[in-house]
């Protein structure tokens, strides 16, 4: 098997795998963790292990350059009010009373717990995505494919894996609507990390968009 067709195959069917269970398991959220782990990275590092190499790709996905860290933490801040901005702007169009009780009914989180699921899905949660779809699925894919389709293959199975999570909590219109801003949310990733070459920028951007959902996700608990 050749290593574009090994990266593609391993991205699509652990992503796919995560959304089933998101979808039809509906397992604890702390049942979730070990099950992202384990698909996100320990599966995905044997790659790296069996081809020898292109380890090199590996470590060098992780250098930190500090200008780029600098841009991404100020976008990271742009995006945390874009999004809790937009929450407000939309909270009377948009129906998000369904979010809370399928979080709790779906995944068991609570108003109790959410601070520490939170805590998990801003700082582990995001470097685990990273690693797969953009360190894993964009950079490392694109050294044996086009730019294009590294690109769109990675920021489409980036909107497709949260399906599973998000089915149930809108409407299918902004569900879609959704779908269309991580795919766009996914091909910007990508580029902050190819301007950069390594993985932290993205990381640090998906943070503070997660810091922002978070937040709303505490105004919808009652929880502030």
């Amino acid at each position: 098997m050749s290593k574009k067709t090994s990266i593609m195959s391993t991205v699509f069917l652990f992503s796919v795998a995560v959304t089933l269970i998101d979808a039809f398991v509906h397992p604890n959220y702390f049942v979730k963790i070990p099950i992202k782990i384990m698909f996100f990275l320990a599966l995905p590092l044997l790659f790296f292990v069996k081809n020898k190499d292109v380890f090199k790709d590996f470590k060098d996905m992780f250098v930190f350059r500090k200008d780029g860290i600098l841009k991404a933490l100020l976008l990271g801040i742009g995006v945390y009010a874009v999004i809790v901005g937009g929450y407000f702007l939309t909270r009377n169009i948009i129906d998000f009373s369904n979010v809370s009780s399928s979080l709790t009914e779906g995944m068991g989180i609570t108003a109790e717990n959410f601070i520490y699921v939170s805590l998990y899905i801003s700082l582990m949660n995001s470097f685990l995505e990273e690693f797969f779809f953009r360190g894993f699925g964009f950079m490392t894919l694109k050294k044996y494919t086009t730019r294009r389709v590294a690109y769109i293959f990675s920021s489409v199975l980036f909107a497709i894996y949260h399906i599973g999570m998000l089915e149930g909590m809108f409407d299918i219109w902004a569900l879609l609507l959704l779908l269309a801003g991580l795919i766009t949310g996914g091909c910007i990733f990508n580029y902050l990390n190819e301007l950069n070459d390594s993985v932290y920028p993205s990381w640090f951007v998906h943070m503070f968009a997660n810091f922002a959902i978070n937040t709303v996700g505490f105004i919808l608990f009652g929880a502030v």
